[in-house]
């Protein structure tokens, strides 16, 4: 094998790890939650811009509110979780480059001084936050259920009323529960995803 990972913490990451449906009520603690995100932080964003915002759900009002923005199963899912989060791109990263890429201090207004092309790198850079985000819950040794079947506008509505943030996605988060996964899907080949030129 050519990777420089042992093989235990490969499982631990990606293969005997699944999307959980069900939770214990096991606490997922405030020091966990910041020890994932001491981690993730490291993760690459253009210029640095590290645009991803987590809101965490913990008291049982916050999560009702959170549930009636829910789609099918994803509402009861959600409910026994014992932590969630809702994770949103801030619209105005770019304020906070002058501290993150200080070598280019120019970059806050040669790039991201209109809201159209500032959204649009914001939401594709906390999206490959999120998948660092994924990850570094199941560094935590916990699981993670990531949903996308929410009404974000209603999310934002709810808990963003200044439209700084902008939600895309969902994470469950615990000790995976009784009958937690479903089967595994298939996965592409390697011939299938690659291509080289």
């Amino acid at each position: 094998m050519s990777l420089a990972l042992d093989a235990a913490a490969q499982d631990l990451l990606f293969r005997e790890a699944q999307t959980a449906n069900t939770f214990t009520d096991e606490p997922v603690t405030d020091e966990q939650v910041q020890a994932v995100y001491d981690l993730v932080k490291f993760g690459p964003t253009a210029f640095n811009q590290s645009p991803l915002r987590i809101t965490l759900i913990r008291s049982q009002e916050a999560r009702q509110r959170l549930v009636t923005h829910a789609m099918g199963a994803n509402g009861p899912k959600t409910l026994s979780a014992p932590l969630t989060a809702i994770l949103s791109v801030d619209l105005e990263f770019h304020e906070k480059l002058p501290h993150l890429f200080p070598h280019a201090p120019g970059v806050k207004d040669a790039f991201f001084s209109e809201a159209a092309p500032r959204e649009a790198a914001g939401t594709q850079n906390a999206t490959l936050q999120a998948g660092y985000f994924i990850v570094g819950v199941r560094a935590a040794g916990l699981a993670a259920g990531p949903m996308t079947g929410f009404d974000f506008t209603g999310i934002d509505k709810e808990f963003f009323g200044d439209g700084k943030q902008k939600s895309f996605l969902v994470i469950n988060m615990g000790k995976p529960g009784a009958e937690a996964f479903f089967p595994r899907s298939p996965r592409l080949t390697f011939d299938e995803a690659v291509t080289t030129v």
